[in-house]
């Protein structure tokens, strides 16, 4: 045996202790694969995080760092500590509610604001530190917990719709199908039923593939332009340090610091419900390896992002799209956050890959997530309903948070209206209370 073969079998039995590939059925190849096509999937949060927070006043080029930043310290970490396939980085909607709600609306500073994300997400870390965020995640009804990750993949699927350009936005009927004979919207659905076809197939690169196939001819249809390969990541100084910690820290902000934590409790836990579901790692009751660990790696990564300037971390729903394709351990979250790393001096390669070209991986997801709509109890409407409205109404409200937070108070009010309260356990009286709450005097104003 030469020395490269020695050294590839040392490296293959370190990633075999670490991640235990052999027991969760994978391979170090697998991983890798299933890392790029999750990285592929999620990795336009550093493009669109700065434009959103750009409109706070932050700087865009700092940001744009911080984000590659935050999303590989959590994600590296959710591989090395959880050793769960599930990609942290800064969530999508908490940043939009940041910068046109709290800084546009409001007329709150950037730098106050981002320090009501903080002190949320302290909240957020002694939820988890105390054990209650545990023993609520823990204690989820499976009616629930399936309609979650349903209607995170009905979620997941009609952001690829939109990104393929197969649906639009219409005032009169909402939404509408989009020029289906534009060639973008062509080549968002070539993509789609390349990965169909591949993985029917067993070809798990399947997602890599159709991506690689669709960018390629977007760059000979003049959709892509080349811009080099290389850049020097800018200073993060304008942004880092900033945040006011002791002005956001004042009771007038209490009902912004409290809508950051309980949005952020529920996308990032009901996301690695789904995504742990999907991977096969979850038991009866919903448990999954290193829970614990994984609920302190999204705690500990939402404090640190929101102090170096990035809007709350969460686990993200695109982590489904390399749990596709076989990815099983944190090998995969390992591989994803080394190339958000990578992305700050690659950016103008990274930013080659367009919007359609990754839409049929979020369908392909959506397919594949709403199969757990099958093991709903259909023909016991107190079990059917709340797994429905948990479902329908995360892509129809476009939030994971209100899909949960209805889907909670329909399963309360459906078994306590049936005289089976004694079906409804603490947790899910607590959380839908919490929820009501939430509508009546934070939502209605």
């Amino acid at each position: 045996m030469d020395k490269s073969q020695t050294g590839s079998a040392v490296g293959v039995g370190l990633l075999e202790r670490m991640f235990k590939l052999q027991q969760h059925g994978t391979t170090a190849r697998t991983e890798i694969i299933a890392g790029f096509t999750t990285f592929l999937t999620m990795v336009y949060i550093v493009f669109v995080n700065p434009q959103i927070l750009g409109v706070a006043g932050m700087d865009t080029q700092a940001v744009f760092v911080t984000t590659c930043l935050i999303a590989a310290f959590g994600s590296i970490f959710m591989g090395m500590l959880a050793n769960l396939p599930v990609a942290l980085a800064p969530a999508m909607g908490l940043n939009a509610f940041f910068a046109f709600v709290v800084v546009g609306t409001m007329g709150l500073p950037w730098q106050v604001a981002m320090g009501a994300v903080f002190w949320g997400a302290i909240g957020f870390l002694l939820l988890t530190i105390f054990q209650v965020r545990y023993w609520m995640v823990a204690n989820i009804p499976q009616s629930l917990r399936l309609g979650i990750a349903s209607g995170i993949g009905l979620f997941i699927a009609m952001i690829g719709l939109k990104n393929a350009g197969i649906i639009v936005p219409n005032p009169e009927t909402i939404v509408a199908v989009g020029k289906l004979m534009s060639h973008r919207v062509l080549l968002g659905v070539l993509g789609f039923f390349i990965i169909v076809v591949l993985a029917s197939r067993n070809i798990h690169a399947a997602v890599l593939i159709s991506i690689a196939v669709t960018t390629m001819l977007g760059l000979a249809l003049g959709d892509v332009n080349y811009t080099g390969i290389f850049s020097v990541p800018p200073s993060v100084n304008n942004v880092v340090g900033q945040v006011d910690l002791a002005g956001s820290l004042n009771l007038g902000l209490s009902g912004v610091i409290f809508s950051f934590m309980l949005v952020n409790l529920f996308d990032s836990s009901g996301t690695l419900i789904g995504v742990t579901d999907k991977a096969g790692l979850t038991d009866a009751r919903g448990k999954f390896p290193n829970m614990k660990r994984a609920l302190y790696v999204d705690s500990i990564s939402s404090v640190v992002g929101a102090f170096i300037g990035t809007s709350s971390v969460t686990a993200y729903v695109e982590s489904s799209s390399g749990v596709s394709i076989g990815g099983r351990t944190g090998l995969t979250a390992v591989v994803v956050g080394l190339l958000f790393l990578l992305v700050m001096f690659l950016s103008p390669l990274a930013g080659m890959v367009p919007a359609y070209a990754a839409a049929g991986a979020l369908i392909y997801v959506g397919v594949l997530m709403t199969s757990s709509l099958a093991r709903v109890r259909w023909d016991d409407l107190t079990d059917a309903v709340p797994a429905f409205v948990t479902a329908v109404m995360m892509p129809f409200s476009f939030s994971i948070t209100e899909g949960i937070a209805l889907g909670f108070i329909s399963y309360a009010v459906m078994k306590a209206a049936t005289g089976r309260w004694r079906e409804i356990s603490p947790c899910v009286m607590v959380v839908a209370a919490l929820f009501l709450l939430k509508i009546v005097f934070i939502d209605a104003h």
